[in-house]
This record gives structure tokens, C-alpha cells and sequence, in this order.
């Protein structure tokens, strides 16, 4: 099996257009794979908010970012799944990630609705998750959410597509662009 089959966060990053100076949230940042390529891509002029429901992880998460001399990663414990759940200020965001999240959620239009609720007009998220179970690689084959059963979800929720993001053998990705009002 190729590495490159594998989905990798620094690319998909790079390909999403993250870049110097924004300001991101991580939503399920989780281990901080995402979380840490968005501080490396935002630079010293940008922050990377990494938004979890589980304390632990966030604060390994900020131990490893220190460690790597990573100074722009704040983490906040909140749920994306309730409105205002990220604790995160409206309309304040120039990028937000959804990574391998999706799945999990049981509330997966609260999600899209809390992405929508701290990013700026115009401004953009990433949403990458499985593609598949494969073989139990992935999560389980029912809690697998279709690419186009993502697109149409965000696109309910007051985005555009703006277009597919290279992401791997076992995930799909896209961006979405907030609508302005």
C-alpha cells in the first residue's frame, strides 16, 4: 500500500489555500495532525484555534505545538455540534476545518451551521472524511457520510462549493466558500 494513498494534512492544507496571516479554527481538531500543518501554514501573523470536546487531547495537543515551537495554537474545549458550541466569536474566522468529523456526528447540520456561524463573509472551509470502511480502517461502513450527502449538506447551510481537494485514497475533500448575505 502506498504512502500516498494515505491522506496527509500539510498538502491538503496547502491545496485548501491556507496561508500566512489567517486566522482558523479546527473543529474536532482530536490529535492535532490538522490543527499543527494550519499553524505551520498560518505562520506567526496567523492562530489556529483547535476546537474539541475532549480536555486531554487538547492539552497534548498544545504540549506537542509548544514543542514544535508552534506559538499561534490555541486550543478551546467546545462542541460543534450545539449552536455557539465552539465558544468561538461570530463572524471572526477566515478558514475553518472539518477533518475525519463528519462520521462521527450525530448532528452533522450543527456542525455545518457553527462553521458558518464564526466565519466571515466570503471566507472558506475544508470538510475531508472517509470514504469508506475499508475493511475497518475507516469508521463503520453506516456511520460513512457520501461526499455528495456532504456537498448537499453544506450547501443547505449557506455555502457554495468552491471546489474538490486532492485528499488521499481513503477520504474525499472539498471547500466551501460562506455565502455573503
Amino acid at each position: 500500500m502506498s504512502h500516498k494513498a494515505f491522506l496527509n494534512p500539510t498538502s491538503v492544507i496547502e491545496r485548501a489555500g491556507v496561508h500566512d496571516g489567517m486566522h482558523v479554527a479546527d473543529f474536532g481538531a482530536g490529535s492535532g495532525f490538522f490543527t499543527r500543518a494550519a499553524a505551520r501554514a498560518v505562520g506567526e501573523k496567523g492562530v489556529v484555534w483547535a476546537v474539541d470536546l475532549n480536555r486531554d487531547l487538547l492539552t497534548r495537543l498544545k504540549n506537542i505545538s509548544v514543542a514544535e515551537g508552534l506559538t499561534n495554537v490555541e486550543i478551546i474545549c467546545g462542541n460543534v455540534e450545539q449552536a455557539r458550541g465552539s465558544h468561538l466569536p461570530a463572524s471572526k474566522f477566515d478558514f475553518v476545518i472539518i477533518a475525519n468529523l463528519l462520521f462521527g456526528l450525530e448532528d452533522k447540520r450543527a456542525c455545518a451551521d457553527e462553521a458558518h456561524r464564526v466565519l466571515k463573509p466570503g471566507a472558506h472551509a475544508l470538510v475531508v472524511d472517509w470514504k469508506g470502511s475499508f475493511g475497518g480502517l475507516g469508521p463503520h461502513p453506516d456511520h460513512v457520510l457520501s461526499e455528495e450527502d456532504a456537498r448537499a449538506l453544506f450547501t443547505s447551510a449557506g455555502f457554495s462549493i468552491e471546489g474538490e481537494v486532492a485528499s488521499g485514497g481513503y477520504h474525499w475533500g472539498f471547500v466551501v466558500r460562506k455565502k455573503t448575505e
